[in-house]
């Protein structure tokens, strides 16, 4: 059996960025930027308020109760056109720039207004005290983002904050699916005859290719027939960037796809220490990289997050090309493997002030419904066997970040 890093590693080195396109930062999220950002002025622009309240010079406040007359009010997006001089004070609101000559602002709950043109200021405050000074967020010239930065949320507003309203990011990479097996019918089918069974692992792979940062192009379910499965990959070829492909590359003797993929292109059937989806096949058609998945639903997602995922990611700039991964305490013992990376359904307990791992259901590789009640994969390396209670291990986390762990 091959290891799986070396079988990983083999992977990433074949595949390439694709370029790079601008887009309108309303359609940036999910994409990877291609191309550092840097600021091209002080964030924030000016020193500002960092509160409501009263703009004075701290040393007009240092014995508190002091009577301050009020010279003028700035609300946010004005600015005062008095200067605070002593024994005066200027109402300011969160965000508006400091007037000339404050140097601190008294927050409005310590203060008591007899009139509108006085303010008592009840509290002292040191120079400084809730003001932004200007560049205190990201000073000009500074790194906003590197290339190869993901774009979430966060990082969109960081754009917008540097004033880009149009990344570079790069080219999402178009990736042709299939699924093969006479046994296949869509899911939408009612009754299904002996012997068959719905296609659950193109709706899976749709999913995990568009998380991915990919653009689908669905070529169906592709049956065991040799003219079929060649048409399927000239197709593939011609319109995609990388070929995924569920069913066909296991030692069956039926395995149809092995046959025409060896006669379409250069396509390594591998065997890989790891459970499940230790059958892999990886190679290329004519330039295009083929990404030969198991038939079994939880085979097919393990697969493609060790192997399809990254190469994706690399395929776009990313600089991260893996799932993010936390060590907690198994809450049971487990026995795997030892001759292989065993890859285990877990879900996240919260005990006490910490979380569990524990398993989540059925480990068999056909057992689905076990990996949607997980939050990831313990990932139990080789020459491990049993991993008993209490015992760390490193969780692969696949729930979108904003699950709440801890049931």
């Amino acid at each position: 059996m091959r290891p799986l890093e070396d079988a990983r590693a083999e992977v990433l080195e074949t595949v390439f960025p694709l370029g790079s396109e601008t887009v309108p930062l309303a359609e940036a999220e999910g994409r990877i930027l291609a191309e550092d950002v840097r600021a091209p002025t002080d964030v924030p622009p000016f020193p500002n308020s960092a509160m409501d309240g009263f703009a004075v010079i701290a040393s007009d406040v240092a014995s508190p109760p002091v009577r301050l007359r009020v010279v003028e009010d700035v609300p946010a997006g004005s600015v005062a056109t008095r200067t605070v001089t002593s024994g005066t004070a200027i109402e300011i609101m969160t965000g508006a720039p400091m007037p000339a000559g404050a140097d601190a602002v008294v927050k409005v709950e310590v203060t008591r207004q007899p009139d509108p043109e006085t303010v008592e200021i009840l509290e002292a405050v040191a120079p400084g005290t809730a003001v932004r000074p200007a560049g205190g967020d990201i000073p000009a010239g500074s790194l906003v983002l590197g290339a190869g930065a993901a774009l979430g949320p966060v990082e969109l507003g960081l754009l917008a904050t540097a004033g880009v309203g149009s990344p570079r990011v790069g080219r999402r990479p178009r990736v042709a699916l299939m699924a093969t097996g006479d046994e296949l019918r869509p899911a939408e089918t009612v009754a299904l005859e002996p012997g068959q069974i719905r296609d659950s692992n193109r709706p899976l792979l749709r999913g995990l290719i568009h998380q991915a940062g990919g653009e689908v192009i669905d070529l169906g379910i592709v049956g065991d027939e040799e003219a079929a499965l060649t048409n399927a990959l000239n197709r593939a070829a011609e319109e995609s960037d990388a070929i995924v492909t569920s069913g066909g590359v296991s030692m069956g003797e039926y395995d149809l796809i092995k046959r025409v993929l060896s006669a379409r292109g250069t396509v390594d059937f591998w065997q890989v220490a790891m459970q499940p989806a230790k059958p892999f096949a990886f190679g290329h058609i004519e330039s295009v990289p083929l990404f030969g998945l198991p038939g079994n639903p939880v085979s097919v997602m393990v697969a493609f997050e060790q192997f399809a995922r990254p190469a994706l990611l690399k395929m776009q700039g990313a600089t991260r090309l893996f799932r993010p991964r936390i060590v907690v305490p198994m809450g049971e013992a487990i026995d795997t493997d030892p001759e292989k990376v065993v890859f285990v359904r877990v879900a996240l307990h919260r005990e006490g002030h910490g979380l569990t791992a524990r398993s989540s259901g059925g480990q068999s590789s056909n057992v689905l419904s076990a990996l949607g009640a997980a939050d990831g994969l313990a990932v139990v390396p080789v020459g491990t066997g049993r991993v008993d209670e209490g015992s760390l291990v490193e969780v692969e986390l696949f729930r979108h970040p904003s699950a709440e762990f801890g049931r």
